[in-house]
């Protein structure tokens, strides 16, 4: 299972980390929310640990309400010294699907993340992407739009895919690199430059309305007009 953990306190980050690694899961961690949000909506998590109060402008609340704006449904669970009602309320509302205070037994975090986890994996995996009239079938690997088929090449549809799954909102250079050719550095090319015109091309031209967006000095936008 992968896990995000997004905790600021060195001492609590290390006490999880070490112990979900130990218990076989691949854990991936940020120290502030800025940082987690853009992990958690740029890569694939199995579970998100979130911390409620967080340095970097963007705190455990604002980043689980940006990620459900993003129809991002993974399962939080939410950690918090705050232990009154009315903060617990406020977490579940914001999109939590549970909530541990602080101080916790390891054992129950587990516990719980397992627990969300399974009923994760109850609802079913997606196999269809839908934005306006544009359909990608996971499972077949195809593409229509407005009932007309699209034939792309691996890496074409690895971009819409990914474009699609962020539908709505800005995916920068970075989260293209990383997400689509899987490089954590910037090689300096037109590579994305390249693909996204070729992509045009098959998504966009034939068509009257566009859904391929550039936002100037940001990156790129998949959304109906």
């Amino acid at each position: 299972m992968r896990i995000l953990l997004v905790e600021d306190d060195p001492t609590v980050a290390g006490f999880v980390v070490k112990g979900l690694r130990e218990a076989g899961h691949v854990v991936e961690h940020a120290d502030n929310g800025r940082d987690g949000l853009f992990m958690a909506a740029s890569e694939a998590f199995d579970t998100i640990i979130l911390d409620r109060m967080l340095p970097g402008g963007i705190d455990g609340i604002r980043l689980l309400e940006t990620l459900r704006s993003q129809n991002n449904s993974t399962p939080v669970l939410l950690l918090s010294a705050l232990a009154q009602v009315d903060e617990r309320v406020a977490g579940l509302k914001a999109g939590g699907d549970d909530y541990l205070t602080k101080p916790f037994a390891f054992s129950e975090l587990l516990a719980r993340v397992e627990a969300l986890t399974r009923r994760g994996k109850a609802e079913g995996p997606q196999t269809k992407l839908v934005v306006g009239d544009l359909e990608m079938d996971l499972l077949s690997r195809t593409v229509r739009r407005a009932a007309q088929k699209i034939d792309l090449q691996p890496r074409e549809f690895r971009l819409l895919e990914y474009l699609m799954r962020h539908a709505s909102q800005v995916v920068t250079r970075t989260m293209l690199l990383e997400g689509v050719w899987d490089y954590h550095f910037d090689p300096q090319t037109n590579v994305i430059d390249v693909h996204v015109s070729r992509l045009r091309q098959k998504i966009d031209k034939p068509f009257p309305t566009s859904l391929i967006h550039t936002i100037r000095n940001a990156g790129y936008m998949l959304r109906p007009e």
